[in-house]
C-alpha cells in the first residue's frame, strides 16, 4: 500500500443534498458538518497524520449574503462544539487561507481554536479557508520576492516555504465528493502528484464505508512521480 501521510478532501454537494430531499440549503451545509465532524474522527482513528477539508472558497463570497452569514456560523457553532474533542484526540487545527478577511467574531473563534490545539501531536487537521489555490502561489511569488531571493537560489523547497502549507507534505490523495471532475482551485502547487479520486456521492452521505471505499483504492494504486521507475507499489 502507498503510504498515506496526508488526505485532502472537497467536501463538494450539501446544497444538491439538500436539493434532492426538498430541504434548504442550510439543512445540506448542517448535514454536511456533521459528516465532517465524522470524518475527522475516523482519519484519526486510522492514523492519518494530515488531513486537509475545503472549507470556503475565495469564490464562494459570491454565494448569497445569507448563505455566507449562515455558514460562517455554522463554523464558529461547530468549532466551539469540536474543540474539547480535539483537544481530548490530540489534533492540531491549521487555516489555510487569508484569515484576516474573515468576520471578526469567525476570527476570534478560530484564533482560540488553533492557540488551544497548538500544543497537539496526535493529527493536524487543516481547514481551507477563504482559501484560493492560485492567489497562494501569488502570495509565495510575492514573499520570495520580498525576502530578496536570486533566481538561481529560487527551489521547489524554498518556493513551498511559503506557502500555507510550509513543512507540511503534499496530499498523498484528494477526494472529491457528489460528481464533479475537477480541482477547483484546491492545492493546486501541492497536488502535482496526488492521487485523484472522485464519487458521485454527496458530502454529507460520505460516512465511514465510503472513506474505507476512497482509500481502499488508493491501497490498490501504483503511484509514480514522474518516471515509471519511480513509483509506490
Amino acid at each position: 500500500m502507498p503510504p498515506l501521510t496526508h488526505l485532502a478532501i472537497i467536501m463538494d454537494g450539501n446544497g444538491r443534498w439538500a436539493k434532492a430531499r426538498g430541504l434548504d440549503r442550510s439543512a445540506g451545509h448542517k448535514a454536511g458538518t456533521e459528516t465532517a465532524r465524522e470524518i475527522v474522527r475516523e482519519c484519526r482513528k486510522l492514523g492519518i497524520p494530515y488531513l486537509t477539508l475545503y472549507t470556503f472558497s475565495k469564490e464562494n463570497w459570491s454565494r448569497p449574503k445569507q448563505e455566507v452569514g449562515f455558514l460562517f456560523n455554522l463554523l464558529r457553532e461547530f468549532l466551539s462544539a469540536e474543540l474539547p474533542s480535539l483537544l481530548e484526540q490530540s489534533i492540531r487545527l491549521n487555516v489555510l487561507g487569508e484569515m484576516d478577511e474573515l468576520p471578526m467574531a469567525t476570527r476570534q473563534v478560530l484564533r482560540h481554536a488553533v492557540d488551544k490545539t497548538a500544543g497537539c501531536t496526535g493529527m493536524n487537521l487543516n481547514l481551507a479557508l477563504n482559501y484560493s489555490g492560485r492567489l497562494e502561489i501569488l502570495r509565495a511569488c510575492q514573499a520570495v520576492l520580498r525576502k530578496g531571493v536570486r533566481p538561481s537560489d529560487l527551489t521547489e523547497d524554498v518556493f513551498a516555504a511559503e506557502l500555507y502549507t510550509a513543512g507540511m507534505p503534499d496530499p498523498d490523495i484528494i477526494i472529491r465528493t457528489s460528481g464533479e471532475l475537477r480541482l477547483s482551485n484546491y492545492l493546486l502547487f501541492q497536488s502535482a502528484y496526488s492521487e485523484l479520486y472522485f464519487t458521485d456521492v454527496a458530502w454529507p452521505d460520505f460516512h465511514g464505508p465510503e472513506l474505507q471505499t476512497a482509500l481502499a483504492d488508493y491501497a490498490a494504486r501504483q503511484r509514480r512521480f514522474g518516471t515509471t521507475g519511480e513509483q509506490t507499489a
